[in-house]
């Protein structure tokens, strides 16, 4: 039974950013951070399925790749990295790439790897504040610059640059290519509501994601069966003993909590394994009135159509222009 404060570290990045504020105090006096790191606290805490991150942008990233597992495995790694973001805030104009513009085949990738044309291929979107982009493994994308954002992963650092801006870091061409699906996004499915405090961002083989809005003043069962991440965006409450404030993240594992909001709302994500969303996850205890009375969740051992369309979008890649 684990109920955990997570700890934050830091990662220096070229592209990061000297001002993390409120999200985070960490001192930028060594030059600037481009990543969070939430992690269970202690030296001894077993490696989580999941990684849970905070990104903050004032320079484009590299255009990179992510493996599956099975090329993962191949090249001795424990396992591939599909991911999820969540944009927290946006800089007028902002922008991710994902995917290609067209499709094109292994040798026109590698050339335009080589010569530096894939930045003029990637297939770039405007983002805002509140914007959700499912990240298969084999998808083609980077971020851009003026953007915060939550990152929901496998636990697995394994990225293939493609192009880097000039920066002098190291490129993998081969691997890139290799796992590289060189065309368009895939489809992403719409978000899912749950409740009207709850809505499914993703639901996939490998991690939910949740946008979870609880009222002023309501209090929530948070009940975890298996690893769990909460982190507030906005509001601010209490869990447990301990205050809850954006950019702060717990883990729970086998374990619940009570969650107590404060006057002002609390907006937080919720993640946890796939492959299916645990409707019981999340629960309202109490109300201060008749409009906030818990909310009938459709039975957590049946897939909905949501969960259901997920795991075969999954299963069978279908690249579209």
């Amino acid at each position: 039974m684990t109920i955990e404060h997570a700890i934050v570290r830091a990662r220096p990045k070229p592209w990061g950013s000297l001002d993390l504020r409120p999200w985070s105090q960490t001192s930028t006096g060594d030059g600037p951070i481009g990543e969070l790191w939430f992690e269970r606290p202690g030296l001894a805490a077993p490696k989580t399925a999941l990684l849970l991150k905070m990104l903050f942008t004032t320079e484009p990233l590299s255009i990179q790749v992510h493996p599956d597992d099975a090329f993962a495995h191949a090249i001795g790694l424990a396992n591939g990295k599909t991911e999820a973001w969540y944009i927290v805030s946006a800089v007028p104009g902002a922008q991710v790439a994902v995917g290609l513009n067209y499709p094109r085949s292994a040798a026109e990738l590698r050339t335009a790897v080589t010569d530096g044309s894939i930045a003029d291929i990637v297939h770039w979107q405007p983002v805002h504040p509140g914007d959700f982009i499912f990240i298969p493994a084999g998808t083609i994308h980077a971020i851009g610059a003026g953007i915060v954002l939550v990152e929901i992963q496998q636990h697995s650092d394994a990225t293939f640059r493609l192009f880097d801006y000039g920066r002098e870091r190291q490129l993998h061409i081969d691997n890139a290519v290799a796992v590289a699906t060189a065309g368009p996004r895939k489809i992403q499915l719409p978000s899912e509501r749950l409740s009207g405090a709850r809505t499914v961002l993703t639901v996939n083989s490998y991690f939910a994601l949740e946008q979870t809005d609880l009222a002023p003043g309501s209090v929530w069962m948070l009940d975890a069966p298996k690893e769990t991440w909460l982190l507030a965006i906005e509001g601010h409450a209490q869990l447990g003993p301990t205050r809850l404030a954006p950019g702060d993240a717990f883990f729970l594992e086998a374990d619940h909590a009570e969650i107590e909001v404060g006057a002002n709302g609390l907006k937080a994500l919720l993640a946890y394994p796939g492959p299916k969303a645990n409707p019981a996850a999340l629960i309202e205890r109490s109300a201060a009135s008749a409009s906030r009375v818990p909310h009938a969740f459709p039975s957590a051992l049946v897939p909905t159509p949501f969960e259901t369309a997920a795991l075969k979008q999954s299963e069978t890649p279908n690249w579209l222009p």
